[in-house]
């Protein structure tokens, strides 16, 4: 039996070969807004791995670092600190407690894209639309924060916040480049 199952997995790798990600050129994007306006940034990868079969990427996963959550419109380095550091507490990513967050492919058919997000421990089911041109996979979606423990300030949990209110889409996009192994 055991020499089955190797077996099978070198039948699954040649299949389904691996490749990685070229993290240092490969970008994460956040979008979140409030009834005030909006802010964005970046996230780092700290690890990824895809699966590829006759040169298409068919499953895989990134690893977020959460440490390196950027803000890229706020110009006042008093005002951006506050509001990075706001972002990593437990209001919100509660990054001391979990440094990362995953992206999972599950099933990829045609450009859709069904996946498993986990951000802060809690893993939601996610569907998004993604490319792949040559050595470049790019795609864009949105999730709930609220499914994720962030409430802080979300319209839909507290009342008479006025212009406070934050709201609970936050859009993430991404573009990775592939190596492969």
């Amino acid at each position: 039996m055991k020499y089955f199952v190797i077996v099978l997995s070198f039948l699954f790798v040649s299949i389904a070969g691996a490749a990685h990600v070229d993290t240092k050129n490969s970008e994460f994007d956040w979008y979140g807004s409030k009834v005030t306006g909006d802010h964005y940034g970046k996230i780092m990868l700290k690890d990824s791995t895809l699966e590829e079969k006759d040169g298409k990427v068919v499953g895989g996963e990134f690893i977020m670092d959460m440490t390196t959550f950027t803000v890229e419109n706020i110009d006042s380095p008093k005002y951006e600190k506050k509001f990075i550091d706001h972002m990593k507490s437990g209001d919100f990513f509660d990054v001391e407690k979990y440094p990362t967050a995953t992206l999972k492919i599950n099933k990829i058919d045609g450009d859709n894209v069904e996946g498993d997000l986990t951000i802060k421990g809690k893993t939601n089911p996610i569907n998004f639309t993604m490319e792949q041109k040559g050595d470049v996979v790019s795609g864009k979606m949105k999730f709930d924060r609220t499914k994720y423990d962030m409430v802080y300030n979300s319209g839909n949990f507290f009342k008479d916040l006025g212009d406070k209110v934050i709201h609970d889409e936050v859009v993430l996009t991404f573009k990775v480049k592939v190596i492969e192994s």
